[in-house]
């Protein structure tokens, strides 16, 4: 029989649990809610980080650099095909 809605349990240290509790208790949040916003954070920021680093790959290899250059000035001409802004 599976349970509906189980609220998964995760463990973490005591050091990590303290700072949490104190984190809520300073924003007047729940740690839950402390803790969704603090993973979103660190979810964004890895992605941005792996971005980061896509690009500086690209720009290293200058025949691929020019190549990218080149797509963006294609679409920066999209910008003026005449269309109203809505």
């Amino acid at each position: 029989m599976k349970v509906a809605n189980r609220t998964p349990i995760v463990r973490i240290s005591p050091r990590s649990h303290d700072l949490l509790r104190q984190m809520a208790e300073d924003e007047q949040q729940t740690m839950q809610s402390v803790l969704d916003r603090a993973l979103e954070r660190y979810r964004r920021e890895k992605f941005l980080r792996a971005a980061n680093a896509d690009f500086e790959a690209l720009r290293s290899d200058p025949e691929e650099w020019k190549k990218e250059l080149r797509e963006r000035d294609l679409w920066e001409q999209t910008l003026a095909d005449g269309l109203a802004k809505e």
